[in-house]
This record gives structure tokens, sequence and C-alpha cells, in this order.
């Protein structure tokens, strides 16, 4: 049988897929992958390690399927995420920045206090923000060694060189789109943003299209030598296209640590209100375009709050959540700042609203609630600045396995979400473009029929003005403080 390699490579975990030319999933293997946090606000983690982990979720997964041909290998990877490298040994010459890394955050204060907001957004899409690898390039370059090969990139191109055997530094334009050096409309890296940020433009990838050729493997464990490599993309761009997504209007959410909220786009829009736009794939020398809202901290605040509550797992919070009388407090999961809409670099978690009478449960369903309440402010902000309408919404992502969860969400958008049975939406996305790439499927009219098990969760209540009040004034504290009283 043949199929497609499709390796994801995640904050947390990386996992390894096959599917063969009809679409099914064959097999999936998975392997963690460490996190550390040198500091208050800074997060990172080893590359060495992150290839490790790549190496043993393709191992297990090949070996659920032994009798099958990998015709290609496509990546998905987690976005935003920077690390440094020697072109001519490998050898790793710093630490996998994070996307969730806050360390760049004075570098970033000190382009907006200077003026450079505006433009950086009207070439990239994207705000200043230490999320994104603009920064933390040049914080990588100021501390690696002299007189070395030096190489930068998104974990795609750390992960296409291992993969090549050195033989490649490229990237694809959904990760150079999210790099804030990259100008979207040239889709080209910009020489005007590597001279703020203090980056030579040798040191970055090539920039590819999406699915195409990436090169070919060599020396990888378990697959052949010459294997090509078919298509790069992030991961949430990835999970956009793996779903069907390719109406002006469809959209995901991705739930995990963080969470992606990504509308596909008819055109390029210029962004506004707290959302960026990017390039949601490359095909053929032409972008698609999508709007999107990044969330910093998601699903993480449930262990977090599983263990301050002293309950034996997060299916036991979400429980107690779902037994929670209203009235209950506002939770902000600002543990790193807030990102979209509100990119705040110095809001902090917080409960407001606490009382005598606030009970476990309560407290419980105001971190599960904060989860659907950060989507429905990122929906609201790209709704009033397209007028559009949300078409086809898919939610995926381990969360999204939860129902409870995934109808908080579509009670509070009012919307239909729809759950995919298929964890590894990514993965699937990243296939599907090494398919087209390949030729085994010729256009995305095939890709879209390709059989999707689905489930679609309706809303089933409204929201009350007094639960939408009680989160906005939890943001209104954790970014700004309270809200002036008597309209002072």
């Amino acid at each position: 049988m043949r199929a497609i390699l499709a390796i994801d490579q995640g904050t947390t975990n990386s996992k390894a897929i096959l599917v063969s030319e009809t679409g099914e999933l064959i097999s999936r293997g998975a392997a963690p992958v460490g996190i550390s946090y040198p500091q208050s606000g800074w997060v990172e983690q080893d590359p060495n390690r992150i290839w490790q982990s790549v190496c043993e979720a393709v191992r297990l997964c090949i070996e659920a399927a032994p009798q099958v041909t990998i015709e290609a290998v496509a990546v998905s990877n987690q976005r935003e995420s920077v690390t440094i490298w020697d072109g001519e040994t490998g050898e790793a010459l710093g630490p996998v920045v994070s996307w969730q890394c806050r360390r760049t955050a004075p570098d970033c204060a000190r382009l907006i206090e200077h003026g450079h907001s505006h433009r950086v957004e009207q070439i990239t899409g994207l705000p200043i923000d230490p999320m994104f690898p603009g920064s933390k390039v040049r914080w990588l370059l100021d501390r690696a060694p002299i007189g070395r090969s030096i190489r930068i990139g998104t974990v795609d191109s750390w992960l296409i060189h291992r993969l090549s055997g050195g033989k490649r530094h490229v990237c694809d334009a959904s990760n150079a789109a999210r790099s804030q050096l990259f100008d979207l409309k040239s889709q080209q890296w910009s020489n005007e943003l590597c001279e703020l940020f203090g980056v030579t433009k040798d040191v970055l990838p090539e920039v590819l299209d999406s699915s195409g050729s990436f090169g070919s493997t060599i020396g990888v464990p378990g697959v052949s030598d010459g294997t090509p490599i078919c298509a790069a993309i992030g991961d949430s761009h990835a999970a956009l296209f793996g779903h069907g997504a390719y109406k002006a209007g469809d959209g995901k959410v991705t739930f995990g640590t963080g969470s992606s909220v990504m509308t596909t786009l008819p055109h390029f829009i210029a962004p506004s209100n707290g959302i960026t736009t990017t390039v949601a794939w490359r095909i053929a020398g032409k972008p698609t375009f999508a709007f999107e809202g990044n969330i910093l901290v998601s699903a993480a605040s449930l262990p977090w709050m599983t263990d301050v509550l002293g309950l034996p797992d997060v299916a036991a919070l979400i429980n107690l959540a779902s037994t929670a009388e209203p009235g209950g407090p506002g939770f902000v999961p600002a543990f790193v700042g807030l990102g979209a809409p509100h990119w705040n670099s110095d809001a902090r978690a917080l409960f407001s609203q606490i009382d005598f009478n606030t009970t476990r449960a309560q407290m419980a369903r105001a971190v599960t609630d904060s989860i659907a309440f950060q989507v429905h402010d990122v929906f609201a902000a790209m709704q009033s600045q397209n007028g559009g309408t949300i078409g086809a919404l898919y939610v995926d992502g381990g969360p999204s396995k939860n129902t409870f969860l995934m109808q908080c969400v579509a009670d509070l958008l009012q919307h239909p979400v729809i759950q995919c049975e298929a964890p590894e939406a990514s993965a699937l996305g990243a296939a599907y473009l090494a398919g087209l790439s390949l030729g085994m499927w010729p256009d995305l009219d095939a890709i879209a029929r390709l059989p999707r098990s689905s489930t679609v969760i309706r809303p089933q209540a409204n929201i009350s003005s007094e639960k939408l009040n009680t989160w906005s004034d939890a943001i209104a504290r954790s970014t700004f403080g309270p809200p002036p009283a008597n309209g002072e």
C-alpha cells in the first residue's frame, strides 16, 4: 500500500501518521517533547530532543504498518518557535525559543516606542510582539559563536535540515509569514524588516510553496534514502487545509496549550482590531490568505486548575465545572500575557468577583469558560473588521474532543462547531499537501471529497449578558485595572 508519512511536531508532542491514497489514516506514533522555563516568562526547548522525538514518533508509526511503502514525507510544525544551528556540522547552537517565550518583550517595547508598529504590521500582517520570531532571531544571533556557518529558522526548517541530511535550508510561505521578517505582498524576505531587527538574509531559509519539493531524505531511521519531502506548513495552517476550509469565511479553532483561530479570506485584507493576516498556504506560487487570532494560553489552564483544586485529573475538573451554579467569578488565563485581540504582554492571570459564596465548581467553570470566551473575542474582532459571517467552523486538538467544552464554544458563538474525529488534523493537512504535489490527488476538490468523520455540535442556549459582563470585567482588570465606577 502506498502512503504518505506526515510528521506533526508540536509544543508538547511529536506525532507521525501514515495516510493512504484514499485518505485513510493507517497508523500513528507519538513521542513527548520536553519544555523548560529558565526564568519568568522564558520558554524554550532542546532542538536535539525535538529531532529525537520526531524519530521516535516515526519509528512507532512505521512499526505499526510494516507493509506500507512510503511515497513522500510531509511536515507540519509548531509555529513561531525558532532555533539556530551550524549549517555545515548540523550542531545546534542555541535552544528552540518557543512561541510562548516573552524574553524579548523589552526589545519589542523599544520598537513600539520608536514608532515602528504601523509599518511592521503593514508589511507582515503581525503586531510587534515577542511571540513572533523577528526579535527572537536577533536574540539568538547575538549569542551565536563567532566563525560558524549560521543557519536560523523555524522548526520546519530545522526538521527539513535533519531530514535531508543537512542538504536543504528551506521553509514554506506559511511559516515565513509568521516570522515578522516576511513581506506578505511580495512574498519575499523584507530587506527593510531584516534591517530593523538586525538580521542578515543569508542566515534565513529559502521560502518555498507549502506543496512542492523540499528535498529528499538522507539517513532518517526507517525511511528509505531519497524519499521526497513534498510539503511543509505551520500546524494551524495545516489544520485549516486538512479540514477542507477552502471557502472564504470557513474557519477552524485548534485547541491546545494555546489556541489558533483562523478563517479563510477571499483575498488579502490588512489586519486591524488585534487580528493578524497571514498566509494560510501557498500553492503553485499563489498564496491563500487568512485572518488569525492567537490565544497564548487555552487548555494549558486546565491542568493548572486541576492541581490547585486537588483533583485527580482534568476530566474531574470538567465534570466539576459542569455542575456549577450560575453567577460565578471570571477568570483570565493571562499567565504569559494576552494574545489576540488584546496583545498585552503585561496582563496577568486572575480571578475576579470572588466572594464567600463562590464555590469550587464555579471556579472550575470560570476556567473552562475562559477557553470559549477567548475564542468569542477573536471572532468578534474578525467580524467587526470584514463584516462577513462565519462559514463552516471546525474544531481540532485534544480539548475539542470534550463535548462539554465545545458546547460552551457553540453556545457562546451561537454557531455550530464541527468536531473532527481524527485528532491529527495538522498532520492530515500536511499529508494532503504532499499528495497534491505527488499527483496522488489532482486538486483541492478531490481532497475536499476525501472521507472525514465528524460530529456537529449546535448551540443549545444563549449565554447570559451577566456572564459576558463578568468576563469583560475580568479582562479589564487583567489588562488595565478595574473599569471606572459610575462612568467616571
